[in-house]
């Protein structure tokens, strides 16, 4: 064995040792408050991944679609058609706030799915439900911040998983979360003439 290799596995044996004794000490279960927000891409695409992970895993999910509306979205069609039973899939919008033009509409729609939201996650059988685009709807404040933040926070099964999903998660809610993960724009095609791609974008 060369010098290189000997000092590579010598690291790699030190790292190994303490990250086993760091996973001790991490004992607890619970379920978890998650955010994905920032100007980049993968927000939606991070929450479905997890739904996937769920489906895999026998853990029935659920996921209410705000904002996005109708829009013919390949990760609708997958679960609705093929895993209907393991993840309930529900929409609310009626499409971007820009496409009604109609703030009571769209108020009333967002309003709709926080019924929805808060029946899934407050039912014993389901374990993970991904708010897709939430976040949007709170910006806009068609819903109030902070009855999102009192329901997640003392409302929530102790160990039901909520993603919320979309740009500019409120201070509110990112104190509130466990994990926040913020996705930032490098590139985007869109900025070259590129429209949105199948299987890319939807």
């Amino acid at each position: 064995m060369d010098d290189t290799t000997a000092r590579h596995n010598e690291k790699m044996r030190k790292i190994k040792a303490a990250r086993d004794k760091m996973m001790e000490t991490k004992t607890e279960e619970k379920g978890l408050i998650l955010v994905h927000t920032g100007t980049g891409k993968g927000k939606s695409s991070a929450g479905f991944g997890m739904i996937m992970r769920c489906i895999s895993h026998q853990m029935p999910c659920a996921v209410v679609q705000f904002i996005k509306g109708n829009w013919d979205t390949g990760e609708k069609t997958f679960l609705r058609e093929r895993f209907a039973d393991e993840c309930r899939f529900f929409v609310s919008g009626e499409g971007f706030t820009w496409e009604t033009q109609d703030r009571e509409r769209d108020i009333a729609a967002a309003q709709n799915g926080w019924r929805i939201a808060q029946e899934q996650i407050l039912d014993p059988e389901i374990q993970f439900v991904l708010l897709d685009e939430i976040n949007i709807a709170l910006r806009y404040d068609y819903l109030d911040i902070d009855e999102v933040v009192d329901f997640l926070l003392n409302q929530k099964p102790q160990m039901t998983h909520v993603c919320l999903t979309g740009r500019n998660a409120k201070p509110e809610l990112i104190e509130a979360a466990d994990l926040v993960t913020e996705m930032n724009l490098v590139k985007h095609p869109f900025r070259d003439g590129v429209k949105a791609q199948k299987g890319v974008e939807f």
